[in-house]
């Protein structure tokens, strides 16, 4: 078991918590790429760019460079997916932290600490989607102190804030690529609800899904 204690975000945080979200996110890069790789949509995409090229050229050689470069695109792509989120992120619920999760009625934002270093964080928010729910929001651990029970600790810190507080439910959204993270809120008792794909062009082209999660303190 890890040595760690959480706490409620304070200002001295900042920069450590906008890190911790920026390359914990940016570790799912690969995953998302070699999803994409996967998807039959792109297969049947990558021959008939291989047999037309090979049919106008006549050129195996260019044929098999134009589907390289194309695949390079594609690890652009995803790239490009989770750096634009990234970026809108820290300029938007990130960029002041006080303000949008420890000045408003049912907001907050914990921090875990081991050793004196913060190396974790999850905040919460009254959900816009689901009226009389709150919406978890910024898991993310640092890689080194991952499978430790930080993460579920985290998770039932917003689960009993919401209870405290009143709300009927939590719900959350993560990428289809976080396989760790559903095995965590699937074992804390988080139910998936729905799946979407994510509203960006690029993402529309390689099948980016987000799925929503919801637990429930009463069952209907």
């Amino acid at each position: 078991m890890a040595n760690y204690r959480i706490r409620k975000y304070e200002d001295k945080d900042c920069e450590v918590v906008r890190d911790i979200f920026a390359v914990g996110t940016r570790e799912h890069i690969r995953a998302g790429f070699v999803y994409a790789l996967k998807q039959p949509r792109l297969h049947l995409t990558l021959m008939c760019v291989l047999c037309l090229l090979f049919l106008s050229s006549r050129s195996f050689m260019l044929s098999i460079l134009a589907v390289v470069l194309l695949l390079a695109g594609l690890r652009q792509a995803s790239d490009y997916i989770y750096s634009t989120y990234v970026e809108a992120t820290l300029k938007d619920d990130l960029l002041d932290i006080n303000k949008t999760y420890m000045k408003s009625k049912g907001s907050c934002f914990w921090v875990a600490e081991s050793n004196d270093h913060v190396v974790a964080m999850v905040a919460t928010v009254p959900s816009k989607e689901e009226p009389g729910a709150l919406e978890l929001k910024r898991l993310s651990v640092r890689k080194n102190y991952r499978r430790l029970g930080i993460a579920k600790a985290l998770c039932r810190t917003v689960l009993d804030f919401a209870r405290a507080n009143g709300y009927k439910a939590v719900v959350l959204e993560t990428s289809h690529v976080q396989y760790d993270a559903q095995k965590l809120y699937e074992s804390i008792g988080y139910k998936k609800i729905q799946q979407f794909v994510f509203p960006m062009l690029v993402a529309k082209i390689i099948n980016f899904s987000i799925l929503t999660y919801r637990y429930d303190f009463f069952s209907p």
